[in-house]
């Protein structure tokens, strides 16, 4: 299994192919990466954006659709030469199941080559209780597993699992006793998902999860450089270069949730931007005019109920988020900042808008600030990004 902390190859390699016997791998790699990027290339397309020899790139197409990656599309005619033949990634290729634990649910999913999700499970709490969630997982896997028939069982690849970092130093923000928080200390679930069905487990940081998301299905595709911002129960984030997610020699890259942040009163303590841009700060100014606090990452008819509390939570998460932003451009510069989360849609285009007018009044001088963009996977993006890893792991460059 690849740890997670490990670099990964940037766009500028892996863009570029070998056509020596020796990098057979990498290049197919590469094939399954370009034709996953543009959804759909011919075969002469592929070369041309590889720098492979059309010759090689034959060779490995041959071998990936006898390996049942690839199908073949309808053919192109145009004015000159042969028509040509778009290669699609084939949804029945391979498999995954991804799996999210995060500080109010746990979400399964299985998904298919393509990234499209084919069931799901999900486990709502108010902070996560070691054995209720076993029992959640060990019930989930066995049922995506079963949903698959026999001969898509076998190409099921592995278990991509995303999850806060020291889950059990956060039991105070979550409300659940030290003893159940200690437990997660003392947990090996990496052995624990291995022991379900013998696949390989990946395991990724939830933010870094959602980064990877972003990069892969959403806004990501279009920018080299940028930061994410994804807003759940407490904040996190990613970096991209070159468009691969960065994570850094202990995979620290892209904390942003630790990133400090000015105290809120005159003789305060500074605050790190996950305690001002969080989730969970929203539900604990609900808690001091409601009796029943609602999880307002599922509940999003929540949002409508407490304007005042929302009001006050948007500019103070704008106005955080916008000074994270402009902090992290004056060391790396970044060509936008994407910001997505657990909000309803119409609360993230409020946040968006905010966030834009904060960033241009901040009078930063001496660098050029980035586009403000929004995020388009929402809740999932954390499940998403871990299903997505055994796909990386074994067929393609990230």
């Amino acid at each position: 299994m690849r740890d997670h902390r490990q670099s990964r190859l940037r766009e500028t390699s892996r863009d570029q192919g070998a056509n020596q016997t020796g990098v057979r791998a990498h290049n197919e790699r590469l094939v399954l990466s370009l034709i996953r990027r543009h959804v759909s290339l011919p075969k002469a397309e592929i070369a041309r954006r590889s720098g492979l020899s059309p010759q090689t790139v034959s060779v490995i197409i041959r071998v990936l659709e006898a390996d049942d990656l690839l199908v073949r599309g309808t053919r192109i005619r145009g004015k000159i030469g042969q028509p040509s033949v778009p290669m699609s990634l084939n949804p029945d290729g391979a498999f995954s199941i991804g799996l999210k634990i995060g500080r109010r649910s746990a979400e399964l999913i299985l998904l298919d080559f393509t990234g499209n999700i084919r069931e799901q499970r999900d486990l709502q709490y108010d902070a996560p209780h070691v054995p209720d969630l076993l029992a959640f997982i060990r019930t989930g896997i066995a049922d995506l597993i079963d949903s698959l028939s026999p001969t898509l069982r076998k190409r099921l690849i592995g278990i991509g699992f995303g999850e806060p970092f020291e889950l059990w130093s956060w039991f105070d923000p979550l409300g659940g006793s030290k003893t159940e928080m200690e437990a997660w200390r003392n947990l090996d679930l990496d052995e624990e998902l291995r022991g379900l069905g013998g696949l390989p487990v990946l395991t990724e940081n939830d933010a870094t999860a959602a980064c990877s998301a972003e990069n892969i299905f959403g806004q990501g595709r279009q920018f080299a450089d940028y930061i994410y911002l994804f807003i759940g129960y407490f904040a996190g984030g990613g970096v991209v270069l070159d468009h691969s997610v960065h994570r850094g020699p202990t995979g620290n890259a892209g904390a942003l949730g630790s990133m400090l942040m000015p105290p809120q009163t005159a003789d305060g303590p500074d605050r790190q931007l996950i305690e001002c841009a969080s989730l969970f700060v929203l539900e604990a100014m609900i808690a001091e005019v409601a009796d029943t606090v609602p999880n307002m990452a599922s509940d999003h008819d929540a949002w409508d109920r407490y304007p005042d509390q929302v009001e006050a939570w948007l500019a103070m998460t704008a106005s955080n988020l916008a000074r994270a932003a402009a902090t992290a451009c004056a060391v790396v510069d970044f060509e936008a900042v994407i910001i997505d989360g657990s909000l309803p849609a119409a609360v993230r285009a409020r946040l968006l808008a905010r966030v834009r007018d904060e960033i241009e009044s901040l009078g930063v001088r001496g660098i050029t600030l980035p586009e403000v963009i929004e995020g388009t996977i929402g809740h999932e993006a954390r499940v998403l990004g871990a299903a997505s890893l055994p796909f990386f792991s074994r067929y393609l460059l990230s």
